[in-house]
């Protein structure tokens, strides 16, 4: 589909009132003739923005299970989510699919079925779509098929995640753990004893995070270190070429992974709700002190693209770099060099959004394709 999307303001480094031309799946350039078969999208009103590039987002989880024991067809739970998705600008989604030690939703059934699923339906659906494997650090028995995987070029993103500490300290917190035992079908007293066993085996974890990060280095993939506790954990990460610093615990640890340039990941639902619901750093706190270079959809789509709007009115930052956080930020820390901005030649990812009262995607085109369009007065 050629498009011509004409009378908004483009974000391309600063807004600016332009046409902008898509053909074959691209930006065309300014002084690209239009071609003969173009449709035109009056954004009249509109922001014209990169399509947002969603680094970590794991709401699809609630497609496939909306109520804790009840599940629905993953297929049919990933075209819902890819819906969801695009109805809030999200044209590069990597869905954070956790891997555990642990049975049931985040176990090794459901891991391997969401990567054939997220393969075989990628062309289908309207977000490119991609598997962030959350790998549980204590799941050792996952190492071996993993570095198949990795090999294979079937994980977008490595991250590495070990909720093993906290799911001790919640031992005695019946309203903690019970949605953990909720989603594994096991009985309190099968799972605790099943973290027991696990737990055994902690000195072969850092052995194991050891290898599958040099397996990720080795070909490609992007590693991310999830909720570094301490500086010292994001250096030890760094020493193994784990560069991205995914939601770090405090600020501290924060500061360490800036001071060495390294991409930083806060959540957008932070932003929306004002704080962390956890206890963490406010990442628009973060946002202002220049700790925060990415902000993911975590649980909730539609803060990603309210955030930037957010961090704006507040006077924390500019838009334009408020957006980065959602677009150029992304992209650059995961190697597309395709996406993430308005230029010519790049790929055709755009989101039109009404900016006031609150903000609202009208229209989303991923890979120069029209995936969702919310008012049919703009089509001409």
């Amino acid at each position: 589909m050629a498009l011509l999307i004409s009378g908004g303001r483009v974000l391309a480094g600063a807004f600016e009132k332009a046409d902008v031309v898509v053909s074959d799946g691209l930006i065309a350039a300014g002084d690209a003739p239009l071609p003969e078969n173009a449709k035109r999208l009056d954004a009249s009103g509109l922001l014209v923005l990169p399509g947002l590039v969603d680094c970590h987002g794991d709401a699809f989880e609630r497609h496939i299970m909306p109520r804790p024991g009840v599940s629905f067809d993953i297929e049919l739970a990933l075209r819902d989510a890819d819906r969801a998705l695009l109805g809030s600008g999200i044209t590069t989604a990597f869905h954070g699919v956790t891997w555990s030690w642990e049975p049931g939703l985040r176990g090794a059934e459901n891991a391997r079925a969401l990567v054939e699923a997220i393969e075989r339906l990628g062309p289908e659906l309207g977000a490119d779509t991609r598997f962030h494997l959350r790998h549980e650090t204590y799941n050792l028995d996952a190492e071996a098929e993993i570095l198949d995987w990795l090999a294979a070029g079937r994980v977008g993103v490595l991250a590495f995640n070990d909720h093993m500490e906290g799911t001790l300290k919640s031992r005695s917190r019946p309203e903690k753990v019970g949605k953990m035992v909720e989603r594994t079908g096991l009985s309190h007293q099968d799972f605790m004893l099943l973290v027991e066993n696990v737990h055994s085996r902690r000195d072969e974890v850092s052995g194991s995070i050891e290898r599958l990060a040099a397996a990720a280095r080795a070909v490609g993939v992007p590693t991310f270190s999830h909720d570094d506790m301490t500086p010292q954990m994001r250096r030890w990460y760094r020493g193994l070429g784990v560069a991205v610093a995914e939601f770090p615990i405090d600020e501290e640890t924060t500061r360490e992974a800036a001071a060495h340039g390294e991409p930083i990941v806060f959540g957008a639902p932070n932003v929306v709700r004002g704080g962390s619901h956890t206890g963490c750093p406010a990442a628009a706190e973060m946002v202002g002190r220049g700790l925060c270079t990415i902000l993911a959809s975590d649980y909730y789509y539609p803060a990603l693209p309210l955030a930037p709007f957010i961090l704006a009115r507040n006077g924390v930052t500019s838009f334009a770099e408020a957006w980065k956080l959602v677009s150029q930020g992304p992209a650059e820390a995961l190697g597309l060099s395709d996406r993430g901005v308005i230029a010519p030649g790049k790929r055709a990812d755009l989101v039109l959004v009404v900016p006031e009262p609150q903000p609202r995607v009208v229209a989303t085109i991923a890979g120069g394709r029209l995936v969702h369009l919310a008012e049919q007065r703009i089509l001409a």
